[in-house]
């Protein structure tokens, strides 16, 4: 799963300690897991940030919480430390991050940016667009966001309806809408 190298642990530990107790450890997320937009983050633990489906890697001394949903795509990953005259530097390798890793077993949020990322977006980004997913309701509503030059074009309703909303829920069963909150007033970087 994720290496963490003995003076990354000795680092990590020593920025916990001076922490207050409620700081429990760590935790290792993605960000836009499987899209090119993937960041691998660690953010200090509290006991209420760590959630029950969270994986907790087995270290001597320091607690580290891997998020549930970033686990396939920290397969392989590296977290290291090199000190230097600065102080050091903390790096973070996490070669599958960005990697599509779904199935029809992947939450929701997964497919859709699969789609979006490798068959949608390719499509726009020949108008100098692209689409992106804001979130996901309770109601299984995909909630977007279009940018670059979808934004405020005057065909982004056709390419919404037909285009990105025809292909997630036919996709994507369990979506019950897909709704736009772009800001389509604003058409400087607009294709049309």
């Amino acid at each position: 799963m994720v290496s963490i190298s003995a003076s990354a642990q000795t680092y990590l530990l020593e920025l916990l300690s001076k922490q207050s107790d409620e700081v429990i450890g760590i935790r290792v997320f993605i960000t836009d897991p499987g899209t090119p937009k993937a960041e691998t983050c660690i953010a200090y633990a509290k006991k209420e940030d760590v959630k029950e489906q969270d994986e907790q890697m087995s270290l001597e001394e320091l607690k580290v919480y891997l998020d549930a949903r970033s686990v396939p795509f920290l397969e392989e990953a590296e977290i290291d430390y090199s000190p230097d005259k600065m102080g050091g530097q903390l790096t973070i390798k996490a070669p599958n991050s960005k990697m599509p890793r779904v199935s029809t077993d992947s939450p929701i949020e997964d497919r859709i940016n699969y789609v979006l990322y490798n068959e949608i977006n390719p499509s726009l980004a020949s108008h100098g667009g692209e689409v992106s997913l804001v979130e996901l309701t309770a109601d299984k509503i995909a909630v977007l966001r279009f940018g670059g030059g979808c934004q405020g074009c005057a065909a982004v309703d056709m390419t919404l309806k037909h285009g990105v909303e025809k292909t997630l829920m036919e996709q994507i069963p369990e979506l019950t809408a897909v709704r736009d909150i772009t800001d389509h007033t604003d058409t400087t970087n607009s294709y049309m």
